[in-house]
């Protein structure tokens, strides 16, 4: 590689401004020849392919299209790709990988704010503070507001974490801290790294018939579809909070409306068959629901983080030092 590497920032202008710091905008320009997608759109693939030639790292991100067979053979001198999102897995197909591209993402800079909203649900679930605030809001009588809600705490309560990728560590350390006992149940975590965790490892069925509080984390795969359906949700303990900030995929939703229904359980989603969700979805009709517009990674300090993050491995990478996120081709099937 030159010593002066070409650097290709892919995100438009706004979202570039999201992600990058001053501070990590002139870190970025000192590590190479940066030249920055300037039109407020993100390219096509031919577009990209017409224009990827010289680079030697390209940095992507949200809208980014897909590097397709033209894209790769257009690309000679391409080394590393790092990507200022989290998902890569319908950007980058498995021919980036045999190209011997290295490929880093920052899904782990995200994670801490999916983590932060979905305990917020969590306690918004359990305290109903919305349901409360609506009253008072309504000229509902102080008592009456008052004694309307018995809250539960999350300390002492079991909480079961479907997923333990980077988005359920997180959850698991904040419960923990929290001083909730953390049920855990992903199929690719062993023993040795559940006890690491301070879980106790657990099958589906049993997370959602003996915790009366589960969060969904699990990557949207093959294998996770509709993981959790009619059968899950009926063993949802009465009174049990049912929380979603990973990928509706996980769930049957029409299974969930049926149960949310019956008025057994609380629940707040993050995420939907379709989004935006339409203005008659039954969902925006539910008393016992929290609902948010897919926003659990949205925060000013997770974009920040995004774009440091990947700076931070494209220097590594032009120092010969290992990558701290890298992606692999066995990856992609366990990933989102």
């Amino acid at each position: 590689m030159s010593v002066k590497p070409k650097i290709l920032v892919l995100p438009q202008p706004g979202l570039y401004t999201e992600l990058f710091s001053p501070a990590a905008d002139a870190q970025l320009h000192g590590l190479g020849d940066v030249t920055r997608n300037s039109e407020s759109r993100n390219w096509d693939s031919d577009e990209l392919a017409s224009k990827i030639g010289e680079y030697d790292i390209i940095m992507t991100g949200w809208g980014t299209s897909r590097f397709t067979d033209e894209v790769l053979a257009a690309a000679p001198n391409l080394k590393l790709i790092a990507h200022t999102a989290g998902s890569i897995k319908h950007m980058l197909p498995p021919p980036v990988f045999a190209r011997g591209i290295a490929v880093t993402h920052a899904a782990g800079a995200i994670a801490p704010a999916v983590a932060e909203l979905t305990i917020l649900l969590i306690l918004l679930s359990l305290r109903q503070v919305h349901k409360l605030d609506a009253m008072l809001k309504r000229g509902e009588p102080w008592d009456t507001v008052k004694n309307a809600v018995v809250g539960r705490e999350i300390a002492g309560q079991r909480v079961g974490v479907v997923g333990a990728g980077y988005t359920g560590r997180q959850v698991i350390r904040l419960l923990q801290g929290l001083g909730a006992e953390v049920w855990v149940y992903d199929p690719y975590l062993d023993t040795e790294r559940a006890a690491a965790l301070g879980v106790h490892h657990s099958a589906l069925d049993d997370i959602f018939a003996q915790c009366p509080i589960v969060t969904l984390q699990a990557p949207p795969t093959k294998e996770t579809y509709h993981m959790v359906g009619a059968k899950q949700l009926a063993l949802l303990q009465d009174g049990a909070v049912f929380i979603n900030t990973a990928r509706s995929h996980l769930v049957d939703e029409e299974a969930l409306l049926a149960e949310l229904r019956k008025g057994r359980f609380q629940a707040a989603l993050d995420v939907f068959d379709q989004e935006p969700l339409p203005e008659d979805s039954p969902f925006r009709t539910l008393d016992n629901i929290v609902i948010t517009p897919h926003v659990a990674g949205h925060s000013a300090q997770a974009r920040r983080r995004q774009g440091q993050e990947m700076v931070n491995e494209i220097a590594r990478f032009l120092a010969g030092e290992p990558l701290h996120y890298p992606v692999t081709v066995e990856m992609l099937e366990i990933m989102a």
